[in-house]
C-alpha cells in the first residue's frame, strides 16, 4: 500500500514583499468532502503500517491494563457539609463522581455516572462541576466534540431531575453565595473567553446579565469565587498582562470593581484575607513577589510587599488559611512548599521531598480554618501520593499512594536531575528515570526525550504507569526542561519565546548531544516527542539537524506557525502574538519564517515519523500535521516511515475514554519500539 499523496493547488501568500507558495492550503477546509477524503486515506495508510505491529500492541495494551487498578477511587475532600471524590469500576471508561454527607461513612449519593452520559457518544468530557450554596443544585459542563466548548446543565440533587436551564458556548463558571445565581464565561467566535453573564436559575440564556465584556482580543476573561466566598474575581489576562475585578459574592446585583487597571508586562492574580486582597505580581518583580492591599483601596500605590522578590526562587502561587500562608515556589527548576504562620514571621520551613526530580503541589484544600494542608507528590520513579500535612504539629498523613499492580518495586528505578551546557554557557535541567539492571552508561541503551518549552509552562516529572512498559524494555525516558518553560523563573520563559525562540531549539540540540556524549544513549538510539508547541519544537530541531534522532513522534503538532499567526479569525492567533510575535509586523515575520518547521521543509534524510492530530482540535487545527505531512514527502530523501493519525472524533487532548487513551499509547510505544528494534 503506497502513502496518499495530496494533489498542489498553489495559493500564494504575500507580506512584507515576500510570497510564499503554499500547494496545500487547500486541506484547511474540513467541509470540503476532498479534504476529509484524504484525512480518511492518511488513516487507512498508518493503520496498514501500524498493524504490522498489532501483536506487540496488543501486548502492551494489556501491560498497560494490567498494572493500572481497573477499580480505583480519588482521595476524598471536604466541601462544606459534604465530602466529595470519584471512582472508577472496571470495564468503565470514565469516572463516577460521588459525594457523601458530613462522614465518609454516610451512603453514598452518586452525582454523574459519566459512563451512563455517555452512552452513544464516540467523545464525552465533563469539563467541571460545582454544587451551589446549598448543595442542592449541581452544574456542570459537557463537550462532546473535543472542541473545549460546554454546555452547561443543572442537576436537583435531591431528585435527580434536570432543571429547564441550559447554558451553551460556555469556557467556565462559578456559583455565587446565594443558591440561585451562576456567573458563566462565553467564548467569541475565535474561541477567546471574552464575556462574564450573571445567571438566575429558572430564567432562560437569553436573560442572563452581562456583568463585564473584554472587548481587547489580545485578553480573556474567567470568573471564579474565592476560599473565602466573599467575592467573585473576575481575571482577565494575555501572555504578558493582566487586571482584576471583583464583586461580592452575596449582592446578585453588584457591579464588577476594578482592583488596578492593566499595565503592559505587569501581570498580578489575587485572594482574599480578612481587610486585605493578597496579590501575587510580577510588578517590579520578574519572578514575582507577594503583595497585599486594604479592600477599600486597591491601587497599586497602595499595595504593601509580604513576600519579597527573589532572584533564585520563582514564587508561582500562594494559599491563604486561618493561621497560615503557604507558598509555593520553584527553586532550581524543582518545586517547593514553604509554610509562615500568621502570628509568628520567624516560623518559616519547607516540606522535604526525598527524589532528585519531583513534582509537588498543593492539592484540594478548601477549609480556611484548618491546620491541614492536602499535597500531592509525584515523581518518575514514585507513584503519586496524596498527603495531610498538620502545619502545627508538622506530622504528616499518607492518605493514599496509587497502585501500581504487578511485581513493581520502585528501588528497581533510578531518576536523575541533570544539567546540558547551552551554546551560551546556560545550564538547561533535564530529568530522566530508568531501570537500574537494564541501564548501560555506555550509549546501547534506547531514549525517549520529551521536550515542551512554551508558554512558560513546566515540564513536570512525574510518574506515569504506562512509562514502565518502556522501562522494563531497556529504555530511558528524559524530559528536557529547555528556555520557553518557566522551570528557573521567569527569566528563563522571557529567553525562549519571541525574537529568541532559537533558544528553545538550540537548548534541546545541546541536551541531546549532552546525553549521547555522556553514553545515555546514541542517535540510532534515541526518539524525540513532543506535543502541541513541544511537537513544534522538535520538528524545527528536525530542519535544523535532522541527524540527532532515529525517530520522532509529534502529538497534535503546532506546525504551520507562519500562516496561522497571520490569521487573525483563527482560535486563539491574536492572542499568541505575544507568544511568538506578530507576524504583520516584518521583524517577526523575518524571524518566524526562519524556524516554522512547515516553511522549512527541505530535501534532506528526516527520521521515522508518528504524527497525530484531532479532527476537532480547536487549539491546534488539524491541518497543521496533515499540510506538513503532504509536504514533506515530497521533499524527503529517506525510506523512514512517514505516519499520520488523524483522530475524526476529538480534539486537543486526545480521547475522552480512559481505554482508548491506552490504545493510543499502546500504538505509539509499539511504533517506538519497532522502528528500534527493541521490542522484548
Amino acid at each position: 500500500m503506497f502513502a496518499p499523496k495530496a494533489p498542489k493547488k498553489p495559493h500564494k501568500i504575500t507580506v512584507h514583499q515576500h510570497t510564499r507558495t503554499d500547494d496545500y492550503y487547500w486541506l484547511r477546509d474540513k467541509q470540503n468532502p476532498s479534504v476529509v477524503k484524504h484525512l480518511n486515506a492518511e488513516n487507512r495508510y498508518a493503520d496498514h503500517r501500524l498493524n504490522q505491529n498489532a501483536r506487540l500492541e496488543q501486548t502492551i495494551f494489556e501491560e498497560i491494563k494490567a498494572r493500572i487498578p481497573q477499580t480505583e477511587t480519588s482521595v476524598p475532600f471536604k466541601f462544606d457539609d459534604y465530602y466529595y471524590y470519584n471512582r472508577i469500576e472496571e470495564g468503565q471508561d470514565y469516572p463516577i463522581y460521588c459525594r457523601k454527607k458530613h462522614s465518609l461513612s454516610a451512603p453514598e449519593e452518586v452525582l454523574l455516572n459519566v459512563n451512563e452520559m455517555a452512552m452513544g457518544y464516540a467523545y464525552f468530557s465533563v469539563g467541571m462541576f460545582e454544587v451551589n450554596a446549598d448543595e442542592t443544585i449541581l452544574a456542570y459542563a459537557i463537550d462532546t466534540l473535543g472542541d473545549q466548548i460546554y454546555t452547561v446543565y443543572f442537576k436537583h440533587l435531591p431528585t435527580g431531575n434536570l432543571l429547564p436551564d441550559v447554558l451553551t458556548n460556555v469556557c467556565h463558571f462559578s456559583w455565587a453565595n446565594l443558591p440561585h445565581v451562576l456567573y458563566y464565561t462565553v467564548y467569541d467566535r475565535s474561541l477567546r473567553p471574552h464575556k462574564v453573564y450573571r445567571h438566575l436559575l429558572g430564567n432562560t440564556q437569553k436573560m442572563s446579565e452581562l456583568i463585564f465584556y473584554e472587548k481587547n482580543p489580545r485578553f480573556s476573561c474567567i470568573a471564579y469565587r474565592c476560599q473565602s466566598k466573599q467575592f467573585l474575581f473576575i481575571d482577565t489576562d494575555s501572555n504578558t498582562s493582566s487586571e482584576v475585578w471583583y464583586v461580592d459574592a452575596n449582592n446578585p446585583n453588584a457591579a464588577p470593581v476594578l482592583v488596578q487597571k492593566r499595565r503592559p508586562n505587569m501581570e498580578y492574580s489575587i485572594d482574599h484575607y480578612n481587610q486585605h486582597f493578597y496579590i501575587l505580581t510580577n510588578y517590579q518583580a520578574p519572578n514575582y513577589r507577594l503583595m497585599r492591599c486594604p479592600i477599600a483601596n486597591t491601587p497599586l500605590e497602595q499595595w504593601e510587599e509580604i513576600i519579597p522578590h527573589r532572584a533564585t526562587v520563582l514564587l508561582e502561587d500562594f494559599h491563604i488559611f486561618k493561621n497560615y500562608l503557604v507558598l509555593e515556589e520553584r527553586i532550581n527548576g524543582l518545586p517547593h512548599i514553604r509554610i509562615k504562620a500568621w502570628n509568628n514571621p520567624d516560623e518559616d520551613y519547607y516540606l522535604h521531598f526525598p527524589d532528585p526530580t519531583y513534582t509537588a503541589s498543593v492539592g484540594d484544600n478548601y477549609a480556611y480554618d484548618t491546620t491541614l494542608l492536602r499535597y500531592v507528590y509525584s515523581s518518575l520513579n514514585c507513584p503519586t501520593q496524596v498527603f495531610d500535612f498538620d502545619m502545627t504539629t508538622r506530622s504528616q498523613t499518607l492518605l493514599k499512594q496509587f497502585d501500581v499492580l504487578g511485581n513493581f518495586d520502585a528501588a528497581m528505578y533510578q531518576s536523575e536531575y541533570l544539567f546540558a551546557p547551552a551554546t551560551d554557557g546556560k545550564q538547561v535541567p533535564i530529568s530522566l528515570v530508568y531501570r537500574k539492571d537494564l541501564f548501560n552508561k555506555d550509549g546501547s541503551n534506547p531514549m525517549l526525550l520529551y521536550v515542551y518549552g512554551a508558554y512558560g509552562l513546566v515540564n513536570e516529572p512525574y510518574f506515569s504507569h504506562t512509562l514502565l512498559t518502556l522501562l522494563d524494555r531497556g529504555v530511558v525516558y528524559a524530559m528536557a526542561h529547555v528556555r520557553g518553560g518557566e522551570e528557573l523563573g521567569r527569566q528563563w520563559y522571557e529567553e525562549g519565546r519571541l525574537l529568541k525562540k532559537q533558544n528553545s531549539f538550540t537548548d534541546f540540540i545541546a541536551c541531546i548531544q549532552f546525553l549521547t556524549h555522556k553514553g545515555y544513549t546514541l542517535p540510532q538510539r534515541l526518539i524525540l516527542e513532543g506535543g502541541s508547541a513541544g511537537g513544534m519544537l522538535v520538528a524545527a530541531v528536525l530542519n535544523q539537524q535532522p541527524g540527532l534522532c532515529h525517530a520522532a513522534i509529534l502529538q497534535v503538532p503546532f506546525l504551520d506557525v507562519l500562516t496561522t499567526m497571520l490569521d487573525k479569525d483563527l482560535p486563539l492567533t491574536i492572542g499568541e502574538y505575544e507568544e511568538w510575535g506578530n507576524p504583520n509586523t516584518e521583524k517577526y515575520y523575518r524571524y518566524i519564517l526562519q524556524y516554522s518547521p512547515y516553511d522549512n521543509l527541505k530535501p534532506q534524510p528526516y527520521p521515522h515519523l508518528l504524527i497525530t492530530a484531532a479532527f476537532n482540535d480547536s487549539n491546534v487545527p488539524y491541518w497543521e500535521a496533515v499540510k506538513y505531512a503532504a509536504k514533506l514527502r515530497t521533499l524527503k530523501t529517506d525510506n523512514n516511515l512517514l505516519l499520520l493519525k488523524i483522530d475524526m472524533d476529538s480534539g486537543h487532548q486526545g480521547p475522552s475514554g480512559r481505554y482508548d487513551s491506552y490504545k493510543e499509547t499502546a500504538q505509539e510505544y509499539a511504533f517506538m519500539l519497532t522502528v528500534l528494534d527493541a521490542q522484548t
